[in-house]
């Protein structure tokens, strides 16, 4: 018997890809000027050129990750075989 109906592995919509709507309004937006990032620099600017370095800091914190990538950690082994020597101008004879 075949099964029928239920959640199938690969169907529907990808995570995090935005809707007909949502790329439409996205698009209308930055071709007026107006995306979230560009209000977020600018209340930033404003409040750094009022020397508020709190409210500066916080809008810089919310427009970061639309700039600055996230790192992420990454687990690394390494086998090392020798010897090392240390030489510093600093070290008394």
């Amino acid at each position: 018997m075949a099964t029928h109906g239920g959640a199938r592995k690969g169907a529907g919509r990808k995570r995090g890809v935005a809707t007909k709507k949502t790329r439409e309004i996205a698009d209308r937006a930055a071709s007026l000027g107006v995306t979230p990032l560009e209000v977020m620099l600018k209340a930033m600017r404003a409040a750094d050129a009022e020397g508020d370095a709190k409210n500066a800091a916080f809008y810089a914190n919310l427009a970061a990750p639309y700039i600055h990538p996230k790192l992420s950690s990454v687990n690394s082994r390494t086998d090392v075989t020798g010897s090392i020597e240390i030489i510093s101008e600093f070290m008394d004879d």
